[in-house]
Parts: C-alpha cells; structure tokens; sequence
C-alpha cells in the first residue's frame, strides 16, 4: 500500500502492482489480495493500490515503477452493479469501501484504472482481471447504456485479459515475462490479434494452431441478430465447461483470442493458497469500518464453483461447473486460526458465520466421468448438473459436508458453526441423513434458499428445479425445527421481471406467498448482467430454443412487476407493505409460521 511498508519488507521495487476497486482488506475473500498474497508466495514481490484516485495517476506511482506488470480489477463487483440498482439509480452505498461509502471506485472502472496505468507506466504491460473483465470478454449487452458493446479488450488500454479464477494464469504471466516471453496462448486468458487472409489470428501461438477451436458470432452479426449472443454465450458455457477448445470473436477486422480455460486449482493448491497467513483485517490506515470485511470475518470459503448452471448466474463463466474444495484439515486449521484470533482479541469463543462456497452442500463433488480421464469431457454435454433433474453422474457426499460442519463446532473456543451460503434443496433432498443436520445443527434461525419463482416456465427459463423439490424441502425443514424444539425459518429469495415473466406470473407468485401467509424480504428485480443466458434472453427477447418470450424492458415494466410483490416499497425492495388481516390460524397455518421468511 505504501513505499514504506515495501521498505519494510526489504524490496527496493515491486515485481507486480495490483490495482483493486475494493478497499484493502487482508482476507482472502478479496480477489486482489488472494492473488497478492499467492504471488508473494511463490517469490513475487507485490503490491497493491486499492480505491486509487482516477482525476490522476499518482495513486499509481507511490511504490515506484514495477518490474513485470500492473494489473488491473474492479473489485468483486461489476462497479456499474456497485453503483446502480435494478432500476438504474445511484446506490448510495459500498460494503467494499470504508465506510460504506459510494463512489470511491469509477465507472466502468477496468476501463478507467488501465487508462492509470498507462499513464503511469508507459510500456509497461497491462493485465486485466476479475469479475467485471472476465465477464465482458467478448461481446456483451450492457444495461446501463442498453447496448451491445464490444469486448473490453477492444476499449481498454490493456495487452491481456485473465479470466476466471486466476492463480494459474497470473502465476504463468509472470514467469513468461521475466523469460522475456510472449503472453500469448496462457491458459485462461484472452487478448486481440490482426485477422489473416483466412480470417484467423495471425498471431496464433503454434500450440493452438492444431487444436480444437470454438468460432465465435462476430461482434457485427450479433448487432444485426440479436439471438446470435445467446449462441455465443452458450458456446463459452460449452468452452469452460468441457476444456478443450480454444475460441475466436471477430470484431470490427481484429480477433479476439480466447486461449483454452485453466484448469481448476487441485485440492493441494486450494489448500495452500487459503492456508497463506492472511491478517483477516483492514489495512491500518483505514478509520471507518468495511461492511464487508465485517460480514466475511468469520466465513470459511470450502470450495469454488457450482454445477448449477442457473441461468442468470455468472459463476458457470467465471468459476466454472467444476468444484474445487479444500481439504477438511486445511478448514478446520483456518477454523481453529479464527479462534485463536478471536481469544487473541478479548472476543471470547468464536461463531463460525459460514462454511461454503456458492453452494454449501456441493463440498468435495464431483463428476463421476471425470474420474475416467479417456475422453471424458467430449461426453458431458448438459448446460447444468442439475436441471432438468440432478444428473446421475453428479456426486455430492453431504455426509462429509455434516462432519465436517461437526468437526469444526468440536473445536476447542468454537461457540457454533453455521451455513450461511445456502443449501441446494435438491441435493439436499437426495440425501436425508445431511438435510435433518443442516436443519436441526447448522441453522442459526434462518436458512436461505432460492426457489426465485413459482411459475414452471418462469423456473424452466431460470434453470431452476421445480415449486414441489422446493415445497418438499419446506415440509422437511418445519418436521425437523419442530422435532429440534427450534423456531427458525427458511428465507426464500425470490426475482421479479425475469425474462418470460409476466404481471400476471407475478401475481401468481403473490397469491402463492399470501397462501403461505409469507411477507417477502429477500426479493431481487432481475438484472441482465453481463454474460448470462439470462441476459442473452433479455437481449434477444427469445429462450434458448429461439422462441419468442415476453421481456419486461423498461423500467415502468420492470418497477411495476416488482411492485406487485412490494406495494409500498418497490424500489429498496422492503418489506413495509401493509400487515395481512389478522385471523385465528388454523392448524396448518401453525405448522408453516416455521417456514416463514
């Protein structure tokens, strides 16, 4: 952060300057500082500027020039997410920044903090990297402005583009760039080439001129067919999921190039980049507290990626179908770590807030074709895991998922342990034993889950399971917390104005929450992020099969179908609306208040 603390570290110059849009927090949650911290710990002497200035430079140029390269993320969010809500107007807050205060990262901020770095350091290289590069690296709807626009690359002044998870990536660029090698051809990285006579990179690394390669619709033929992002947004579905194909976009006479993915970190990796001696705090010179430092200070990351596939979720392009977990020794040290930190600081025993990644139950799963390495993964050709129906080969040993929740809440100063990050109802149907522990053990009174909608074709749309997995579930949880004497509740998040749904899908959706006697909290309008099958609907009006869907567009559609769910408060999405008449419940009633959000 500062010149001093690189004196103190006895470097005379930094190897590689990272530049983040969040707030300097030493917690591996912080995409930035989890690749710092892997760097330093493979030999590379790194720093970060965090929140930089963007009137100006100087920022930048506080640790002097580096020796490889300067790369550049917004933080863990889109910064246009960060700033604007569902329905276009300024958030008036960052749990990303001290304080919580908004605007402390620009617009379009990968743009704005690599336009910094070249200021700063001319001829030095560029990276991009993090959610909003690796999501907009090919052609892209942006909602903001309502357009298609063409990949960053195209716009940024920037040599290369890591997408993904980014450990390998980062960890090849370095050792190629102190060789004096070319960054073209890394594994999980995307840059722009001139076109040849045959319309092909003329650059191409030799390794990948004789293997497979996935030919992208042209930035100009998605402008003239709008269903032509959905074909390439399933085709990078495909390439990051199956691994084996390397993939080219024309855009306006260039090429961009996009190198075969990097495979996901090996238990071993995962093991040693979440064991590096991470502090779990602010950097000193912050005075205000960091919302999300404060959220995230007791919570365990076990694993990465998910095999959902859900339709409007972006981890099938950033992190992949295929899990990657830790250990259960390397959890339960870090869990032990928290309590000790927690003794060291006068807080007594410890409370676990979570131990989960993007779905909790999918700890240790895996593809049972993967485990046959001839060949397996021309054999997978499903968009998701789960949906229509959990795939057969799909493996997810809960069992080891509740011993370790058990495990951990075993440990000496360990007060309790809790699954924040939600449970997968249909996995965790699939397994009785898991789903009683879940509920009776590991529910501090409130457990999320997802079921978004009611409506069969608005969860088809969505890729999600059916109402009667998520009712059989909620049958199961009110049994279980009345059997455990417990009163604790299952908050469902819902999404309004998804493509293909209607008012009346919505007032559907409202009868189905006043049956229940359900006051909505968790309610999200739908919002066309880039990358997304989702957003591909959005943009072309079409579902996947290229028929015509209704599309609520502007933003009276969209409030209107949010309002039907929250009358008095549809744009903070609170629950203020007017308490439902209060009548003698019956029996039922009774039974369902424990599922009540």
């Amino acid at each position: 952060m500062s010149a001093e603390e690189m004196r103190a570290q006895g470097w005379e110059e930094l190897d590689v300057l990272l530049v983040t849009g969040d707030a300097y927090v030493d917690h591996p949650s912080f995409g930035s500082v989890l690749l710092a911290r892997w760097l330093v710990h493979h030999g590379y002497r790194t720093g970060i500027v965090a929140q930089p200035r963007w009137e100006t430079p100087d920022d930048l140029l506080v640790m002097g020039r580096p020796r490889l390269f300067v790369g550049v993320s917004a933080g863990a969010l889109d910064s246009m997410l960060a700033h604007y809500t569902a329905f276009r107007k300024k958030r008036n807050d960052d749990a990303y920044t001290p304080g919580g205060r908004a605007g402390a990262r620009p617009n379009r901020a990968c743009l704005v903090y690599a336009n910094l770095a070249r200021r700063a350091f001319p001829g030095l290289p560029v990276i991009l990297g993090g959610i909003e590069a690796s999501l907009r690296r090919v052609s892209h709807y942006d909602f903001w402005t309502d357009s298609l626009r063409k990949p960053i690359l195209a716009d940024a002044k920037a040599d290369l583009l890591i997408w993904g998870m980014g450990e390998y990536a980062i960890l090849e660029c370095v050792r190629r760039l102190e060789k004096g090698a070319d960054l073209q051809g890394i594994a999980g990285t995307a840059w722009l080439d001139r076109l040849n006579a045959q319309n092909r990179p003329a650059g191409l690394p030799p390794h990948m001129a004789d293997s497979p390669c996935l030919a992208l619709p042209a930035h100009e033929a998605i402008l003239e067919d709008p269903f032509l992002l959905m074909e390439l947004t399933r085709s990078l579905e495909r390439q990051v999921h199956r691994q084996d194909a390397w993939a080219v976009q024309p855009v306006g006479g260039r090429a961009l190039v996009l190198a075969k993915p990097a495979p996901p970190l090996s238990s071993a990796d995962m093991d040693s980049l979440y064991g590096l001696p991470f502090c779990r705090r602010p950097h000193p010179s912050y005075t205000k507290p960091i919302p999300a430092a404060s959220m995230m200070r007791t919570s365990i990351t076990s694993h990465r990626g998910c095999g959902g596939g859900c339709s409007f979720c972006s981890l099938a392009l950033h992190q992949g179908r295929r899990i990657s977990s830790r250990s259960a020794s390397s959890i339960l040290e870090e869990v032990r770590l928290l309590a000790r930190q927690n003794l060291d600081s006068g807080k007594g025993p410890v409370a676990v807030s979570d131990i989960g990644g993007p779905t909790a139950n999918m700890w240790q799963g895996f593809c049972a074709l993967d485990r046959d390495k001839e060949d397996a993964a021309h054999r997978c050709r499903r968009a998701s895991c789960c949906h229509p129906a959990v795939c057969k080969f799909f493996r997810t040993p809960q069992h080891n998922h509740v011993e370790l929740l058990r495990e951990a809440a075993a440990l000496p100063h360990v007060k309790q342990v809790r699954v924040a990050s939600g449970v997968r109802a249909d996995l965790a149907l699939r397994d009785p034993t898991a789903l009683n522990a879940y509920t009776g053990e590991f529910t501090g009174g409130q457990l999320k889950l997802a079921p978004e909608h009611c409506a069969p074709h608005i969860l088809e749309l969505m890729r999600k399971p059916r109402l009667e997995v998520f009712e059989a579930f909620l049958e199961n949880f009110v049994r279980q917390s009345r059997a455990a004497g417990r009163e604790q509740y299952v908050v469902p998040y819902l999404m309004s104005a998804f493509p293909g749904c209607t008012d009346e899908d919505m007032r559907t959706l409202a009868r189905w929450l006043r049956q229940r006697r359900w006051r909505p909290r968790q309610c999200q309008c739908f919002i066309p992020t880039p990358g997304t099958i989702a957003t591909a609907m959005y943009y072309s009006g079409r579902n996947e099969a290229g028929e015509p869907i209704p599309v609520a567009r502007t933003d009276a559609q969209r409030l209107r179908q949010h309002h039907i769910l929250f009358p008095a408060d549809a744009e903070t999405g609170g629950s203020q609306q007017k308490p439902l008449p209060r009548r003698r419940p019956s029996p039922t009633a009774r039974r369902r208040k424990h599922a009540q959000p």
